[in-house]
């Protein structure tokens, strides 16, 4: 029945994701990257359980709402509103930095503008879900770093607005100047509800004594006010991520946060599994591995220059090299909006399939690898870290393993190199010395006899006598 096949296929997707999660915890590694890697297998590029991505990309789209949902309600207020400065100046500094690196390399990569701009773009953009996650992993979400880079995400999200008008602007369909007007009715509303909501005092959600009440209605409750936020962002212009974002604000300074909190995790656990799983389901395994040289060229390059920007940016706020490190390992990778700005430049004919598979690659090839950097991050996050005043002595505090196990392959590969080298040298002379012998040989051969035996020739009557 074809009922009973999508129930299995169903279940066969919920059960590859848990085997891959758990393996992924034995790894010691979040399970979100055996998620991914569960999309990777059941795609089109493995086993083909799953077709077609979009029969669970609503779904996907729910985790996203419930993410941001969570980071609202964990979020101290008051210590947030101190992050905003920080938040939107690194941004806008990330953003253009981004943006004069790719137009530097486009002539190197034969792109030409449109595609610099937009990669520039992506770029630009961190992965909320990964940040938070690792965030959480490394119990860094309520501390300074991890409210600076949860501010600095929101800015980005803020920011997916005004790319988007640029991305079709320059398909030449023109400009909405309503969309600016949004940005900044959503930078408003967000500014005067994080002032109203840091006063101290706790809420009441309306009819939350009835809906709490009901041991039935309390996961409802718990869902209705992020969508419900969402869905009135939505309807007035806005994003209904941010509309959830806000849902998490009003709830985490109500009375209620506590129950609904513990009632609406284990629906977000699911949401987010779905959401990593559908990013999987994205990759196309033929065109990296046709394509793997660029692929890894970028991602490095991303993954590097990233961490390197957001370092140096934080640390120009006046922020301390720990902080500072730290927090850019929680922005190190590129965000999903990538796949919302790909899909737009596609629709507007502004790159082609080819370029949208590149972006697909080095972003969930990022996804896939970020939560990697999370033993840098606890190394980082040492009570040690923080007494360093040089990003020369952090590096090498955070990577000592590293770095005595690379010296030491360095010096082993220097003793077998020289070794090497002599016995090459020797070779090369004996072959040399050969070579010198018979051409000693054959010069003698060719000259005749010698002055020595011509005289003994004579001596004893030679055949001229």
């Amino acid at each position: 029945m074809e009922g009973g096949l999508e129930l299995t296929g169903i279940a066969i997707v919920a059960i590859a994701a848990t085997l891959c999660g758990m393996a992924m915890t034995r790894l010691r590694q979040p399970p979100i990257v055996g998620y991914i890697l569960a999309g990777v297998i059941l795609g089109p590029s493995g086993f083909g359980f799953v077709a077609d991505r979009e029969q669970i990309a609503a779904l996907a789209e729910l985790g996203v709402l419930m993410l941001l949902y969570f980071v609202g309600m964990e979020l101290s207020l008051r210590s947030f509103q101190r992050m905003w400065r920080i938040a939107v100046l690194s941004m806008a500094l990330q953003l253009g930095a981004s943006l004069v690196v790719m137009l530097i390399l486009r002539g190197w990569l034969g792109w030409p503008l449109s595609h610099a701009v937009l990669f520039a773009f992506v770029l630009a953009l961190s992965s909320t879900a990964v940040g938070v996650k690792m965030m959480e992993d490394v119990g860094a979400l309520r501390q300074r770093v991890g409210r600076i880079a949860v501010g600095v995400l929101i800015a980005q999200d803020l920011a997916v607005a005004p790319m988007l008008l640029i991305v079709g602007g320059m398909a030449g369909g023109g400009f909405d100047w309503w969309v600016p007007i949004k940005v900044a009715l959503a930078v408003g509303l967000l500014v005067l509800l994080i002032q109203r909501l840091s006063r101290g005092r706790k809420i009441d959600l309306p009819m939350a004594n009835l809906m709490l009440a009901k041991v039935d209605l309390t996961p409802l409750a718990a869902l209705t006010w992020c969508f419900a936020f969402a869905a009135i962002a939505g309807l007035v212009g806005l994003s209904a991520p941010f509309g959830a974002f806000l849902a998490g604000l009003v709830v985490g300074s109500s009375r209620q946060r506590h129950s609904i909190f513990e009632t609406a995790k284990p629906i977000e656990s699911i949401l987010l599994m779905i959401f990593f799983l559908s990013i999987g389901l994205l990759v196309d395994l033929g065109y990296i591995w046709r394509n793997l040289g660029l692929v890894l060229v970028l991602w490095a390059f991303v993954t590097v220059f990233k961490t390197a920007l957001n370092t140096g940016v934080l640390r120009l706020l006046g922020e301390t090299w720990q902080h500072a490190f730290l927090s850019s390992l929680f922005l190190a990778q590129i965000g999903e909006f990538s796949f919302v700005l790909g899909a737009v430049a596609i629709d507007h004919a502004i790159i082609d399939w080819e370029l949208h598979r590149l972006i697909v690659a080095v972003t969930v090839l990022s996804l896939v690898t970020s939560p990697f950097w999370m033993n840098s991050a606890r190394r980082a996050g040492h009570r040690a870290a923080g007494q360093v005043d040089s990003i020369g002595r952090l590096l090498r505090l955070v990577y000592f393993r590293e770095w005595r196990v690379t010296r030491r392959l360095t010096g082993w590969l220097v003793d077998l190199g020289y070794a090497l080298l002599t016995r090459i040298e020797i070779a090369v002379e004996r072959v040399r010395r050969r070579f010198r012998d018979r051409r000693q040989a054959k010069a003698k051969a060719a000259s005749g006899p010698s002055s020595a035996e011509t005289d003994a020739d004579k001596l004893i009557g030679g055949p001229d006598a």
